[in-house]
């Protein structure tokens, strides 16, 4: 420590600093305090100073340049720029690190001699928050190398611009104005800021701007931030916020569909808070009002195009051109088909072809309709269907009132119960149909303005009730089976579904107050017709009638067969809520259109 002591002792400060920690050895140090004999014509050289030499050679690894001592100067290759020129005779100062390496060569550097001779006028810079100009050399980690003044300087990311930038490299080779904001002579560490130059200029500019701006101007700006509501603008100083509703008379989904970062936009002050300095900016205020002319442009019965821009439970709205939109409501959409949503015709996006149906412009409103550009199929289904032709069809669905069945795409017909059957007494389509199943039907009816075709099953064969006269004459004597009992008598089956009644009074029995006294569904009575009515589908029958002119013995052995049996079972029937429920769940199961028409 002594030795160090004296060895430093007579050195200036820039000396210490520049030798203070390295490692010299006795006689280096010896030669710091020691000048050679000026009469030998010797140079003074000590480590720490600075002084000028020529090229001599060099190779890839070094530059030897003689510095007027008995041993020549050694500088890295690296110390100069690819562009530089190293050649023999060329001067450069040199900065005195070693006066003897392994090889007996003093180890020099050119950089360090640069750097000391502008460190003064850095350091001035830095005292006085002066600006310097500098070049972007490289991209390191945690920000860049700038050149200024001929040496490094460390550029920080943070300290690059007003802003965190994505894409550093972008600054590289480019020339700018910067700050020095810290400082180390030891460690040759000089640390610059962008940013700073960058603020004093923004706030000299926001300054102007806030006693300049006004509703109503229009300004240029560069966009700095995208938001999901919308893009912040850099009017020069200050930002204002352009909302994503303000950008285009047209639907804007996400403000990066039409500004990036750094593009150099027009706008104009809607709002301006003074106070506390907001801006609200438009573009789509320096464009016109697209809904001025739009009658004239889109007529009524116009065939227009458009794009699908949004879909709704009960539409979809078409974009016709920015700013202005059409809705397609859903019943304007197919001719046959019930839609139950729009998605099942309609996508986002979607290029489309629609008649104008309606203009309002005052209320901003274009009704449209995609199926008018189709032709109408129920324009000719009379053509195609006339009355009286008997189709094919295939069952689409089945209600408590009948059964409707598809006899084109989109197109249904309506059997209903009271045309399935000309004898049985049908009391649910499922009965005799099933869902799917392929069938031939009669066309009853076509109401062409509602879209409604009637449709008959049992209209296919010949009506039974035309000739029953000849198959049940008055007096026939014929067995029937009772299938249902009633007050004022009992329904009997007597061949191929068609069904006779017989009275009370017709039954054998000449005080009988009630049938099911004596009488159980599927009882087999022998019986005579009475009264045939084939405009009415009624055959009247009596067993009082059979067994006039027969023995009494044949009556009493009939009424007793049938008195003499145990009571029968009592059925049980459902709960009243119960069968409500029951009636309920089968309409749920139709799909609406079949339940609207089954309440048409």
């Amino acid at each position: 420590m002594n030795e160090e002591k004296e060895f430093i002792v007579g050195l200036s400060e820039e000396d210490i600093e520049a030798i203070e920690g390295q490692d010299y050895t006795r006689e280096e140090r010896r030669l710091l305090e020691t000048q050679y004999d000026n009469t030998l014509g010797q140079t003074v050289l000590r480590v720490g100073t600075i002084v000028p030499g020529r090229i001599i050679a060099s190779n890839d690894k070094e530059v030897l340049v003689n510095i007027g001592y008995k041993s020549e100067g050694v500088i890295p290759r690296q110390e100069f720029r690819s562009d530089e020129e190293v050649s023999e005779g060329i001067r450069v100062d040199v900065f005195i690190e070693k006066l003897e390496d392994d090889d007996g060569r003093v180890s020099v550097s050119k950089e360090k001699a640069h750097f000391h001779k502008v460190w003064n006028d850095i350091k001035a810079a830095y005292d006085e928050g002066t600006i310097v100009r500098g070049t972007v050399i490289k991209r390191i980690k945690g920000g860049l190398t700038a050149r200024i003044m001929g040496v490094d300087a460390f550029l920080p990311g943070s300290q690059v611009a007003l802003r965190q930038v994505p894409n550093l490299e972008k600054f590289c080779g480019e020339e700018l104005d910067f700050r020095v904001i810290k400082l180390n002579k030891r460690r040759r560490n000089i640390v610059v800021s962008r940013r700073q130059v960058l603020e004093e200029a923004r706030s000299e500019l926001k300054e102007t701007l806030i006693k300049d701006l006004e509703e109503g101007q229009t300004r240029m700006g560069i966009v700095k931030n995208i938001t999901d509501f919308g893009a912040f603008v850099d009017l020069g100083g200050i930002d204002g916020l352009l909302h994503i509703t303000d950008m285009s008379w047209g639907r804007v989904r996400h403000p990066s569909q039409l500004v990036s970062i750094g593009d150099e936009i027009e706008v104009m002050v809607l709002k301006f808070d003074k106070d506390k300095e907001r801006i609200s900016l438009g573009t789509k205020q320096l464009q016109p009002f697209p809904w001025e002319g739009v009658a004239e442009r889109y007529p009524k019965d116009a065939v227009v195009k458009g794009v699908v821009a949004s879909i709704t439970d009960y539409g979809a709205f078409i974009e016709l051109e920015p700013g202005v939109e059409g809705l397609i409501h859903i019943s304007e959409m197919s001719w046959t088909k019930h839609v139950r949503h729009p998605s099942k015709l309609l996508n986002v996006g979607e290029d489309i072809e629609a008649l104008v149906l309606s203009v309002n412009e005052e209320e901003r409103k274009i009704s449209l309709g995609i199926k008018q550009t189709m032709d109408n199929p129920w324009e000719s289904i009379e053509e195609r269907y006339p009355v009286g032709s008997q189709i094919s069809g295939k069952v689409r669905n089945l209600t408590s009132f009948g059964a409707f069945v598809e006899i084109e795409d989109g197109i249904d017909g309506l059997v209903h119960i009271s045309d399935m059957s000309w004898t049985k007494r049908i009391t649910h389509p499922s009965e005799i149909l099933s869902k799917g199943d392929a069938l031939d039907v009669v066309v009853l009816s076509i109401d062409r303005e509602n879209h409604r075709i009637s449709l008959g099953l049992k209209q296919t064969i010949e009506n039974p009730w035309d000739r029953m006269n000849e198959q049940f004459p008055e007096g026939t004597e014929v067995e029937g089976e009772v299938t249902q009992i009633l007050d004022r008598g009992v329904v009997v089956n007597l061949d191929q579904d068609i069904e006779g009644f017989v009275p009370l009074s017709q039954l054998g029995w000449d005080e009988l107050q009630s049938p099911d006294k004596v009488l159980r569904n599927g009882d087999i009575l022998p019986l005579r017709v009475i009264e045939v009515v084939p405009s009415s589908r009624r055959i009247v029958l009596s067993v009082t009638s059979y067994f006039n002119g027969r023995s009494p013995e044949e009556l009493n052995d009939f009424r007793a067969k049938l008195e003499g049996r145990p009571p029968a079972p009592v059925v049980e029937t459902l709960p009243e809520e119960q069968i409500q429920t029951l009636a309920e769940t089968i309409i749920d199961d139709a799909p609406e259109a079949d339940q609207e028409a089954g309440e048409e």
